[in-house]
C-alpha cells in the first residue's frame, strides 16, 4: 500500500491511500462517456478485437466532471508546449457494446 500526500487549495494535508495495483494502471484506448442529470459516467475500456474488456467506470458529479476537462486541457495545453501538437488518434471500428460473462 503506498500513500501519497497532497495539497487541497485551503493547504490541508490529505493523505490518499493506493494499493500497488491501483498504481500500476490499466490501459484503456477508447472511453465511453454519457450523462444524466446528476452526474457523468466515463466507461474506459480496451478495445483488442475481436474483443474488448471494460477497465474501469467513474462517476462523477457536472461540476467535478467539468474540473476534470479543465484540468486535462491544461495538462494537455503543456504537454504540447513542451513535446508538438498531438494529433488526434484514430477511434475504434467496431460497433462497441457489453455483454455479460
Amino acid at each position: 500500500m503506498t500513500t501519497k500526500k497532497t495539497t487541497t487549495p485551503q493547504q490541508q494535508k490529505l493523505e490518499i491511500k493506493a494499493s500497488d495495483e491501483v498504481l500500476k494502471g490499466e490501459y484503456a484506448n477508447a472511453v465511453n462517456i454519457f450523462h444524466t442529470g446528476e452526474e457523468f459516467v466515463l466507461d474506459f475500456m480496451n478495445i483488442f478485437p475481436p474483443t474488448g474488456t471494460l477497465n474501469a467506470r467513474i462517476i462523477v458529479s457536472p461540476g467535478h466532471y467539468k474540473r476534470m476537462l479543465a484540468a486535462m486541457q491544461e495538462n494537455l495545453k503543456q504537454y504540447e508546449s513542451g513535446f508538438g501538437e498531438v494529433k488526434y488518434s484514430e477511434g475504434p471500428k467496431p460497433l462497441i457494446g457489453f455483454r455479460d460473462r
